[in-house]
């Protein structure tokens, strides 16, 4: 029988033996490694061919789970990534589907799904549960509304805003005068009901504009 080879990138030690054990148990499964980092993780996959999934977590240093995917995307790696997570946001699960994540777990799933999506990725299949398939959708619809408000222009105003630059500091880095600036800071208000910059970042970040 050939075992599904799989790596685990998780800097939660606890979090990644637990995972291990688990898998372990299922005679069809092999866990080739274990690592903490992104960095650890194409180390890995660098020196062995035979991995057919990651279990991929997002947060992790030095390289996070988005690097990792673009790595394996521009590796033309076989390797099937399956993210599991904390984070059940929208906008996680949209970039990660978008990156080449044949699934999204998050990390309270219990084991029979774990090993249910383990097998079905291993078949060259994506998997995203009901739940996790309606909230990538709905920011999805979100993301399509919110980017019709504002015009390229002010979305890359509004981004510099969010950073603390000054009209100045904006004018300057986008090479356009100040007044131009200042229109753009004034539509972006109006066009969000909002009176200033503090309602703007709010109102911005609710809608996933920045």
């Amino acid at each position: 029988m050939n075992k599904i080879n799989i790596i685990i990138a998780d800097d939660h030690e606890l979090f990644r033996n637990g995972l291990k054990e688990l898998l372990l148990k299922h005679d069809d499964i092999h866990v080739v490694d274990c690592v903490a980092n992104g960095e650890e993780f194409l180390d890995v996959i660098n020196n062995n061919e035979h991995i057919d999934i990651a279990l991929l977590d997002i947060t992790m240093p030095k390289m996070d789970g988005f690097e990792v995917l673009d790595q394996i995307k521009s590796l033309n790696s076989k390797i099937k990534p399956v993210i599991i997570s904390m984070h059940d946001d929208g906008i996680y699960i949209a970039k990660c589907a978008k990156n080449g994540a044949y699934s999204y777990l998050l990390k309270n799933t219990d084991q029979d799904e774990l090993i249910k999506v383990v097998r079905i990725v291993h078949k060259g299949k994506k998997y995203f549960s009901p739940k996790i398939s309606e909230k990538m959708i709905n920011y999805m619809s979100e993301q399509t509304i919110s980017q019709n408000i504002l015009s390229k222009k002010e979305s890359e105003v509004l981004e510099l805003i969010s950073v603390g630059l000054t009209n100045k500091e904006i004018a300057s880095k986008l090479f356009v005068s100040k007044r131009t600036i200042e229109t753009h800071r004034a539509n972006i208000l109006k066009k969000l009901d909002v009176k200033n910059t503090a309602e703007l970042i709010k109102k911005a970040t609710k809608l996933k504009l920045i």
